[in-house]
């Protein structure tokens, strides 16, 4: 699978798997854990670059600006 779709089904389904989370220590560790359930077979290299681009997305959308437990 293409690293620019596993990036665009992360920040899809963030809401629902970093529910609560509102700091990127916390989402990083919340997309590891997702990666390694769905994607087990991705390289190191790929999974840190998988992250990386998924935080900044999700940090450029206001991800983290918002209280806990909220959808705004």
């Amino acid at each position: 699978m293409e690293l620019k779709a596993i990036v665009s089904e992360i920040c899809d389904e963030a809401d629902d798997f970093l529910a609560g989370v509102t700091r990127p220590d916390e989402a990083r560790a919340g997309i590891a854990e997702w990666l390694t359930i769905n994607h087990v077979k991705l390289p190191p290299g790929d999974r840190k670059a998988v992250i990386e681009q998924s935080l900044r997305i999700l940090s450029s959308e206001g991800f983290f600006d918002r209280e806990p437990g909220t959808d705004e």
